[in-house]
């Protein structure tokens, strides 16, 4: 596992479009499809990773929180699952299941997506304003595996606070951290 923190991209750059395979429902799915009126959160994860896997419940949490209040939640894993077979789809599909993710857990098999995203690591976590312009970039909170830390989302939550209450994206914006992608 190597550690590597995420590419901190400007703020009000326009969300990359995908068209990718949902593991659990079998649909292709669009940036459109699994975008909220109000915002959209578009998460890099796999099965995996212990970064990814402490924060799963929180995860699961900020869709609960969120998706009532406009906002529409995707993750994405862009792994190479030849070399990483857990994390191919059909481990993606009962990871979900298993987890209990309530949002669409899709495959980048070409790494296109995670390419055109910038995405560095697991959770690599970005939110996109209504007009699909990226509002935030990086860390759920500041808690790790093995550190004494309460996962609170709280970072991740108050810039979605923030900007559905129209204020402007927070100035100060930390990388998220986590497993590299694992690229062919």
């Amino acid at each position: 596992m190597s550690y590597v923190e995420s590419i901190m991209i400007d703020l009000g750059t326009k969300a990359p479009d995908f068209k990718l395979p949902d593991t659990v429902s079998g649909k292709e799915l669009t940036y459109a499809d699994v975008q909220g009126e109000n915002g959209t959160v578009v998460m890099f994860i796999c099965n995996h990773c212990p970064y990814v896997i402490h924060v799963n419940e929180e995860l699961i949490n900020l869709a609960n929180d969120y998706k009532a209040k406009g906002i529409g939640f995707v993750a994405i894993s862009s792994n190479d699952a030849i070399n990483y077979p857990q994390d191919g789809p059909a481990l993606m599909k009962k990871h979900a299941e298993e987890v209990g993710y309530n949002f669409p857990y899709l495959y980048d098999e070409s790494q296109e997506v995670a390419k055109a995203y910038e995405a560095a690591c697991t959770p690599d976590m970005y939110v996109f304003d209504h007009n699909q312009e990226l509002y935030y970039r990086g860390r759920i909170d500041d808690a790790r595996p093995n550190t004494d830390r309460e996962i609170t989302g709280i970072d991740i939550r108050n810039a979605m606070d923030d900007m559905l209450a129209g204020k402007a994206a927070p100035e100060k914006q930390y990388p998220s951290g986590g497993c590299n992608i694992k690229w062919k």
